[in-house]
């Protein structure tokens, strides 16, 4: 099939090669303009590009999606089908509507659960058990279209929302091919959204960071997790101010929540609101390097 593919983070790399690897016309990738990364300000692709580039893909890089220049780029190609992964932009109706197969999204989450921008973090930042994929046909509204295909999977214990973005992608990219193949064999289905059921994933924010340790150990486990890599969860300890990478489960504790109850080989072990008690196994001093927090406290002992 004829595909012009729209994506732009590593999430979006992952179906972009399937669909190359099954053999079908890739016309062209649209992605977002290069941006200036760290202190040398040096343009840096997207993840997207620089993969379509090393497959010889014509990449596209218009500034805005509604000003008329990506439509340009829809009616020069003529694609059958357009895949949307992670863009990270709105596009108009005319566009969306152009290809004969119209034009279907790679979402992380099982819709209308999660519809939004960050739904792999809320999903584990929830306590969730278990996510998923859905393919689904694009829409006026964000994410509200028509579903053809979705895959579930469990949510590990430890699993971060790298590590969960990651597997996700890999399933996404499966449930993608699955749908061209469905679509272009003409046995495809599609059923509408419940949208009254529909939740929210809204982005990230700095706000989302401070440990509240009045909450549950587990609580605050799924606040470590669903914030990696950004914006990483934060606590002040011993008067250092941390950022939190990963936690483990402790014991039962009749101590006050936030009081430092072990510093060791275990790393440091915080009361948390539910009588339960949680390890710090990893973090970064303000001004440091992320560490093993056993490795921080060799250099740096807490006296408890």
């Amino acid at each position: 099939m004829r595909i012009l593919f729209m994506g732009t983070p590593d999430f979006a790399v992952a179906s972009l090669k399937r669909l190359v690897e099954d053999g079908h016309d890739i016309c062209g990738v649209i992605t977002q303009p290069d941006k200036p990364k760290n202190r040398g300000h040096k343009m840096q692709p997207t993840p997207v590009k620089e993969y379509a580039l090393t497959q010889n893909l014509d990449v596209f890089q218009p500034v805005k999606a509604r000003d008329g220049e990506a439509m340009g780029i829809v009616e020069q190609l003529k694609p059958e089908l357009i895949v949307v992964a992670a863009y990270g932009k709105i596009l108009p109706e005319d566009l969306l509507n152009y290809p004969k197969y119209g034009s279907i999204n790679v979402h992380s989450s099982l819709l209308p659960a999660y519809r939004g921008a960050a739904p792999i973090n809320w999903a584990i930042l929830d306590g969730l058990t278990e996510t998923g994929v859905t393919i689904m046909y694009m829409a006026k509204e964000l994410d509200a279209g028509d579903i053809i295909h979705q895959k579930t999977t469990p949510i590990g214990e430890d699993e971060d929302a790298l590590a969960l973005t990651e597997r996700l992608a890999a399933l996404g990219a499966e449930a993608l091919s699955e749908t061209v193949m469905a679509l272009t064999d003409g046995t495809a289905t599609r059923t509408p959204q419940d949208h009254e059921k529909h939740t929210y994933a809204s982005m990230l924010s700095r706000e989302m960071s401070p440990i509240d340790w009045n909450r549950s150990a587990r609580e605050i486990n799924c606040q470590v997790r669903g914030l990696i890599p950004w914006p990483c969860a934060a606590a002040e300890l011993a008067d250092t101010k941390f950022k939190i990478y990963k936690t483990a489960p402790g014991g039962n504790t009749e101590k006050a929540p936030g009081t430092i109850l072990s510093a060791g080989k275990q790393g440091i072990e915080v009361a948390c609101g539910d009588g339960r008690s949680l390890y710090i196994t990893e973090l970064q001093a303000e001004g440091g390097k992320r560490m093993a927090a056993a490795a921080y406290l060799l250099g740096h002992p807490i006296t408890v």
